[in-house]
């Protein structure tokens, strides 16, 4: 899809926790249209830009969904907060990125999350049950703390409606044990080393990772030694931080077009 610039109504803005909160906008809903997986970028004043993965599978209502972290200490963070609380209007810019799920591949997913990158994953679960129920899901989501796992509830009840989705939890502080339920379990440790401890053969599955490089990489290399197939792995991060050899090589949904 090529990029539009465009304005949306603020609908919502919800506080998730003290750090995180939810922003709803509408627009048109063919203006909004966009891959699960994919960003958009928020234009917050004096040339900047700002990047937040869409948080919902294009539904055609012309709803969109972002999850941000709120930094205090920074600029941009508290200007942003401030023009969405005020606001009535944004103006961004989408569809980006190219980290979207294969509408047209029916293998097992194994999603891994940190923070808001949750936001994607979100998306891409979303898309993938409405086409197909029974598709096998494995979210890994990791974050600091417990309190940081903003929207729980939710991957919990897909693993409670679906019996192909589980839901991991990894804090680097350990979950109660309260945390443990029918497909839902907690880890306690950094996320690529608890994949290291969990994961065995992940050759069938396709792979989609969301976070900062380093914690990007740290998985990618933990699981290429499950057997990782360097075609069915997708980040943003390989755009916009790679690296040589990436995998060695970056998964992509882009055909060779025969004569």
């Amino acid at each position: 899809m090529t990029a539009r610039t465009l304005t949306c109504r603020v609908i919502e803005v919800e506080d998730l926790t003290p750090d995180v909160f939810r922003v709803y906008l509408e627009g048109r809903a063919e203006a909004v249209a966009h891959a699960a997986g994919q960003y958009l970028e928020l234009d917050i004043g004096d040339g900047e830009w700002v990047p937040f993965s869409i948080a919902n599978a294009h539904g055609g209502d012309g709803r969109i969904e972002l999850h941000i972290q709120h930094w205090p200490e920074r600029s941009n963070s508290a200007k942003l907060r401030e023009l969405l609380v005020e606001a009535q209007q944004l103006t961004l810019r989408l569809p980006g990125g190219d980290c979207v799920l294969d509408p047209d591949s029916r293998r097992p997913l194994l999603l891994v999350a940190a923070g808001t990158g949750f936001a994607q994953m979100k998306a891409i679960v979303e898309a993938a049950l409405a086409e197909d129920a029974e598709r096998h899901v494995e979210l890994w989501w990791a974050a600091k703390e417990r309190r940081d796992f903003y929207l729980e509830r939710l991957p919990r009840e897909w693993a409670g409606r679906h019996p192909n989705v589980h839901f991991h939890g990894v804090s680097e502080a350990g979950v109660a044990e309260d945390f443990e339920a029918e497909r839902v379990n907690g880890h306690h440790g950094r996320v690529d080393e608890v994949l290291a401890r969990e994961l065995s053969d992940v050759s069938a599955h396709d792979v989609y990772l969301s976070g900062s490089p380093g914690m990007v990489y740290a998985c990618v290399d933990v699981l290429a030694s499950f057997g990782l197939v360097p075609s069915r792995v997708f980040s943003d991060v390989f755009a916009y931080a790679p690296r040589d050899p990436l995998v060695p090589t970056v998964g992509s949904l882009v055909r060779e077009t025969r004569a």
